[in-house]
């Protein structure tokens, strides 16, 4: 009789809720009466030294609320399967081949891969050869199409909203820019919940040209307001105004570029022109370290548990996904097609103009919401968009006031 097991692996970057994810594939693979192995540092463990673990209720236990990840990961080495933004590198067929032979003498039924984009491009190929994978979307950048979030998000943004709170106190104290560079590569998702969370007055994201003649007016308006002090986010994958991304090149082993310095350029820049005493703060990994929020916990736990089940109903090639408020799955190749970005003009950019937020683009003094020229009042058009469905349009007329 042939032995029910899966296999599972943590690969890219590290972030909370990775051993949440563990646990619920564990637990969820043992009722349903498999075995289950983790691969240790990620793809390497499928290859010659065929490094894995497995997997228990023993070795598992009080995991859910621990960060990082036990089975350790790596973003180098001989899996990187993206060379920038969305260049996908063929991996080495003997590689694949390999990988495939590992699959087959544990007689796994199913490998779970737990990642982001490049991890998940990695997952992809090891689909299109034949091998019976699953993916899990895993980065705190939230910039994985198809769901609504990533696990790790929330961790990353609460980071993010901790350290405005502490940085308001000592800015408001001393009267000093502050400028908090965060993470988010090339989506500017943190930088944009974090600064709505924690009551920033600039933040500054890759998808919105920024200029420094509005950046610095923002400052001065604040000034002339009694508002001696300015709190600015700015995401590490943020452009210059001459278009130029900051960078530090490449980490040693991984393709792609190792961003991050925009913080201290822009702070740089403000101190140059205004004479004002600026400071900058780069969060960087503390960000991916420490536990995950609960909302994260519960999501990787879900996450873990049913990709169990696309294993079980043999659907592979598939990515687990949140749509809220459900979980359900999607092709994989969909889900790495395109990153995620922030849409400019929906409801988290135009609520923070509302409450006067900068973008430091030339949009900042108007006002996002229109009223309806017909009834004088606030057209819920402009603070809902349009209706999707005729339901939908029929719940907006209904709410409209007479």
């Amino acid at each position: 009789m042939k032995r029910k097991r899966l296999g599972i692996l943590t690969a890219g970057g590290d972030c909370p809720g990775l051993n949440a994810v563990i646990r619920g594939a564990v637990k969820a693979a043992h009722r349903h009466g498999y075995e289950i192995f983790g691969f240790l540092r990620g793809f390497e463990g499928l290859v010659e030294p065929v490094t894995y673990i497995p997997l228990t209720a023993r070795n598992t236990t009080g995991i859910l609320s621990q960060g990082g990840t036990i089975l350790g990961t790596t973003n180098k080495g001989r899996f990187a399967a993206r060379a920038g933004v969305d260049q996908r590198v063929d991996l080495d067929p003997v590689l694949m081949a390999e990988v495939q032979a590992t699959c087959e003498q544990l007689e796994l039924a199913g490998l779970i891969c737990v990642g982001g984009d490049g991890s998940l491009t990695v997952a992809q190929q090891f689909f299109e050869w034949g091998i019976p994978v699953v993916g899990v979307p895993k980065t705190i950048d939230n910039d994985l199409s198809a769901t609504a979030f990533t696990f790790g998000f929330d961790s990353a943004v609460a980071c993010a909203t901790d350290a405005l709170d502490r940085l308001h106190t000592t800015a408001a104290s001393h009267e000093r820019v502050m400028v908090l560079e965060v993470m988010g590569r090339h989506a500017g998702w943190i930088a944009l919940y974090a600064g709505i969370a924690g009551g920033s007055d600039v933040i500054l994201l890759p998808e919105i040209d920024w200029t420094y003649e509005a950046l610095c007016r923002k400052i001065l308006e604040r000034e002339q307001e009694g508002k001696r002090f300015t709190v600015i986010v700015v995401a590490e994958g943020a452009t210059l105004p001459d278009g130029r991304m900051v960078a530090s090149g490449n980490a040693a082993g991984c393709r792609q570029v190792r961003l991050g310095g925009i913080g201290t350029i822009v702070a740089g820049e403000i101190e140059r022109r205004l004479h004002r005493e600026t400071r900058v703060v780069v969060l960087g990994h503390l960000q991916r370290g420490g536990a995950p929020t609960a909302f994260d916990r519960v999501l990787a736990t879900q996450f873990g548990a049913h990709a169990v089940r696309l294993v079980i109903q043999r659907r592979f090639g598939q990515m687990v996904c949140y749509r809220p408020p459900e979980i359900t799955s999607v092709p994989i190749a969909e889900a790495v097609r395109s990153l995620s970005r922030v849409d400019v003009h929906g409801s988290a950019v135009q609520a923070a103009r509302a409450l006067g937020i900068s973008f430091g683009d030339e949009l900042d003094p108007t006002p996002p919401f229109q009223e309806d020229v017909q009834t004088g009042d606030m057209s819920l058009m402009a603070l809902c968009g349009e209706p999707e469905t005729e339901r939908e349009s029929m719940a907006l007329s209904a709410r409209e006031p007479k």
